[in-house]
């Protein structure tokens, strides 16, 4: 029986394993082994929430072993070393306890057909003091990490003077630094109900770096001014065509040796690919650490690896390159499962092209804005307010009936309606 290994349980490759669950490993015609470092998957685009509190991962969260159970694959905690393309394995790190002790040593995981998913990370580009002094929001440990300092700082401030401010300062216009920006200001005034009377978000300064002349620049530049007015009325500072220069513990040093001071400081600029990828010199690689792959999202060095997601390099027909995106990631992760699928009765495999179905930013409660059927409006059908924030939701329903099915996904739904009727409304430990 062949084994297909996936590693990376993100948007993609979580959607991928459950498919060839239901299709191969209920059926015992193949063995589907999802490997992730972490023991829960939270979809990516929401690790924003996770930083602010908004959303509780221990509640929130998908537990890869109960999930693989149900959907008939395998699970794999470990974090992936190397590759031995001629043997057909991967090498997992091993694997120790809270206290450091050695629970599982450096092992092999063998396969027929591998998906690399391991989706991207920060580039801090080797921004002096950057990676010492900032946080990064790449995985929902970062971003739990960074919840705990800020409810530190939090606290601290309510103890000060009223005209004591948190100063918060955070890089990249994309969309996690312009959806952190404002998610900040929804939960600094929720603390006044949760025994903080004397916080607010008058009270924050928050600092939105962005190195290029606007923010969002991946997106169409309506909804990228419909963004920065609804900032600017929450009070954010955005300085645009500003690069930081290093970073210290007073905050970034941008241009000419200004320093944009902070108490916490967030890197949410650039992508690139996790860098074991490189480290394993397996594959051929962009300059973003990215793999480079054929149409048919076929490593270019090996037809039995599979790539999909932000590490992903794939070309598409008229020179362009498919942007990091969580549709992106899904519609790999659907058309793998189909050259999977064709593979196994000897038919050709089918090219991968990305449809984009446009852009949505959600700006917490106070607004959302974006572009839908971009594929055939080219992004020119814009919207905002209620009907934006039904479809940015959607999408993430979306993403829950491709892992749990459409039964599954609206017991979960109203698990949370119901759930979020009872808990407070953002998380404060």
């Amino acid at each position: 029986m062949k084994t297909i290994v996936i590693v990376g349980g993100g948007a993609g490759g979580l959607e991928l394993a459950t498919r060839l669950g239901h299709k191969l490993g209920k059926k015992k015609q193949a063995n589907i082994i999802l490997v992730d470092r972490n023991r829960t998957h939270i979809w990516k685009p929401l690790l924003h929430e996770v930083a602010t509190g908004s959303l509780d991962i221990n509640s929130d969260g998908v537990v890869y072993r109960a999930h693989s159970s149900a959907h008939h694959y395998q699970f794999q905690l470990g974090a992936m070393l190397g590759l031995d393309r001629q043997q057909k394995t991967i090498r997992l790190q091993a694997l120790n306890d809270e206290q450091g002790r050695e629970l599982l040593p450096e092992r092999d995981l063998a396969y027929d057909t591998l998906v690399m998913a391991v989706g991207s990370v920060s580039n801090d580009f080797g921004t002096p003091g950057v990676a010492e002094h900032s946080y990064f929001l790449d995985s929902h440990q970062q971003a739990e990490n960074f919840h705990q300092a800020l409810l530190n700082q939090f606290l601290k401030i309510n103890q000060q003077s009223s005209e004591a401010e948190l100063r918060l300062a955070i890089v990249g216009g994309g969309a996690t630094g312009v959806e952190l920006a404002a998610e900040l200001n929804h939960v600094a005034d929720l603390l006044q109900v949760y025994g903080m009377p004397d916080m607010s978000a008058k009270r924050l300064r928050i600092d939105l770096i962005e190195a290029g002349p606007r923010i969002l620049p991946a997106l169409p530049e309506r909804i990228a001014a419909a963004a920065k007015r609804e900032l600017n009325k929450l009070g954010v500072t955005i300085h645009e065509r500003v690069r930081v220069t290093s970073a210290d513990e007073h905050g970034f040093i941008a241009n000419e040796g200004e320093l944009i001071a902070a108490d916490l400081k967030v890197w949410a600029a650039g992508v690139k690919a996790p860098d074991f990828i490189q480290r394993i010199d397996a594959f051929e690689t962009n300059r973003n650490g990215q793999i480079v792959v054929k149409p048919s999202l076929q490593s270019t060095v090996d037809d039995d690896v599979f790539v999909i997601g932000d590490c992903c390099s794939c070309e598409q027909p008229d020179g362009s390159w498919v942007p990091p995106r969580a549709q992106s990631a899904h519609q790999m992760a659907s058309q793998v499962y189909k050259n999977i699928m064709l593979g196994r009765q000897g038919k050709s495999l089918q090219s991968y092209v990305y449809k984009d179905h446009g852009s949505l930013v959600n700006l917490s409660r106070y607004s959302t804005v974006g572009s839908l059927m971009g594929n055939l409006t080219k992004g020119s059908m814009f919207v905002e307010g209620r009907l934006a924030r039904l479809v940015y939701i959607s999408l993430y329903r979306m993403h829950q009936v491709a892992i749990h099915g459409w039964l599954k996904a609206s017991a979960v739904y109203f698990a949370q309606k119901i759930g979020s009727s009872v808990k407070p409304k953002m998380k404060l430990h």
